[in-house]
């Protein structure tokens, strides 16, 4: 049944989970694969642990789990928990299974479950990293550079990348708040710094429009989703970076850099996030942006970035070849 030596990269298709995956992928070197699933009901409403026909509850219009199956599997999201699993199960082993973030159920379902340590899951296949995996490296980010650079160099030194969430499961960003960033990016703008502003999906119309107000006239570009995305080529050329807290994925992608790292906080949060940040303000990685305008400067400060991706895709790697030399596999196995 297994014949296929590269990796599947498996998620319902949302940005923040397919990127993890594909990050931990790139860093183990296999050709990928993408597929996006999509559960019929009432699967797609139910907990792992009561999916009985993982593979037939798939729906059909959306990628298949079929055979050949992958030599390394990699999946992160609710919906992918029990498909990925049964893969795991029906390759008898050959396939090595990566889940990221907690499962919601038992973790030897899987070869290796990655959670950030402000997770509580903990277990011999149970690796911890110190935040979200990413795709971010130093050779992407300075492709991305020389890509963007005409944007922005008309722009005043320090530039900062200013990346723009929105409103979550347990975050708001409303006008109120759109307004008090614009403000605060605006002091900044003032007291001589460059900006360089990519709003997201989640960052809505309305609050994009707010941030554009507050910035008329001042040295910012603000990205207005046409053409290449500018994410990466703005991280790569910043000399700071203004990061929105409600995404953990954006805050690792900024700490990665080794570039200093302000928060702007947003009215909210969970145990976990507050945890996230807590410990990533512990390392020296991020400080709030309100402490650097309080201060009327932005501080250069420096840190060694984590790389928890190379770290993951090392374990994954060293797992591996364990699991060859174990002959843990069939004929087709690479």
């Amino acid at each position: 049944m297994l014949s296929e030596p590269g990796c599947w990269v498996v998620s319902d298709g949302k940005p923040g989970m397919e990127n993890q995956c594909l990050g931990l992928a790139e860093a183990v070197g296999l050709p990928i694969t993408i597929r996006r699933i999509r559960p019929r009901a009432p699967w797609r409403w139910l907990p792992p642990l009561l999916w009985p026909a993982p593979l037939a509850s798939l729906a059909a219009d959306a990628d298949q789990l079929a055979p050949p199956l992958p030599r390394l599997l990699i999946a992160s999201g609710r919906m992918s928990v029990a498909p990925c699993a049964e893969i795991r199960r029906r390759s008898g082993g050959a396939t090595f299974a990566v889940q990221i973030q907690s499962p919601g159920a038992p973790a030897s379902w899987f070869d290796l479950v990655v959670v950030p340590r402000h997770d509580r899951l903990r277990g011999d296949n149970v690796v911890t990293t110190r935040g979200a995996l990413h795709r971010v490296t130093g050779e992407r980010l300075r492709r991305a550079a020389d890509e963007f650079a005409a944007d922005v160099a008309a722009l005043p030194r320090p530039l900062v990348a200013v990346l723009v969430g929105g409103d979550n499961g347990v975050y708001r960003l409303g006008p109120d708040q759109a307004r008090d960033l614009g403000s605060k990016l605006g002091a900044l703008a003032r007291s001589g710094a460059g900006l360089a502003v990519t709003p997201s999906r989640r960052t809505g119309a309305s609050n994009e429009r707010i941030l554009r107000d507050a910035l008329a006239g001042l040295p910012a570009v603000v990205w207005d989703g046409g053409g290449a995305n500018p994410y990466f080529g703005y991280l790569g050329l910043a000399d700071a970076i203004v990061v929105t807290c409600d995404s953990v994925s954006m805050v690792s992608e900024a700490v990665s850099t080794g570039k200093p790292v302000y928060i702007f906080d947003l009215p909210g949060g969970s145990d976990k996030f507050r945890a996230f940040h807590a410990g990533f303000r512990a390392d020296g990685f991020t400080r709030p942006l309100a402490d650097a305008l309080a201060s009327g400067a932005l501080d250069p400060w420096t840190y060694a970035p984590p790389d928890d991706t190379a770290m993951v895709a090392a374990e994954v790697l060293r797992r591996l070849s364990l699991n060859s030399a174990s002959g843990d596999r069939n004929d087709a196995y690479p």
